[in-house]
C-alpha cells in the first residue's frame, strides 16, 4: 500500500496473514527480516529499506560488529492490525496510523 507520511509517499503494509503482501514485504519475510511468530510478525526493521545513512542515524549499522547490524531498536513486533512503514522504519498501531498518515491506495 501507499500512503502519505509528511508529504511524503511510503510504503505501508497492514500486518494480516491473508492479506496481500507487496513485493518489499514478501522479500522481507524471504530474508527471514520478517518472520511469524504465534499471533504477531517479528521484524528485523534495519532490513527493510537498508538505507545506510538512516541505519546509522537509528544506530543499527555499525564496524563494531562487522559491519552488520548492531543496537538498540532492531527488533520490533507487529501485531495483527498494525501497520509497517517500510520506507521509515516504523510500526504503528491503527490509532498512530490513522493519525500521522493518509492512505493514498490498498
Amino acid at each position: 500500500m501507499k500512503a502519505m507520511y509528511r508529504g511524503k509517499e511510503v510504503d505501508v503494509w497492514k500486518v494480516s496473514r491473508d492479506s496481500n503482501q507487496p513485493d518489499w514485504v514478501k522479500q522481507a519475510f524471504v530474508k527471514n527480516y520478517m518472520r511469524w511468530v504465534d499471533n504477531h510478525v517479528l521484524i528485523l526493521l534495519a532490513g527493510l529499506n537498508p538505507d545506510t545513512r538512516a541505519n546509522l542515524k537509528m544506530g543499527m549499522t555499525g564496524s563494531a560488529g562487522g559491519g552488520g547490524f548492531m543496537g538498540y531498536y532492531m527488533y520490533r513486533n507487529g501485531y495483527i492490525g498494525d501497520y509497517v512503514d517500510g520506507t521509515n522504519h516504523q510500526v504503528l498501531s491503527e490509532k498512530q496510523f490513522q493519525k500521522a498518515y493518509q492512505l493514498l491506495s490498498d
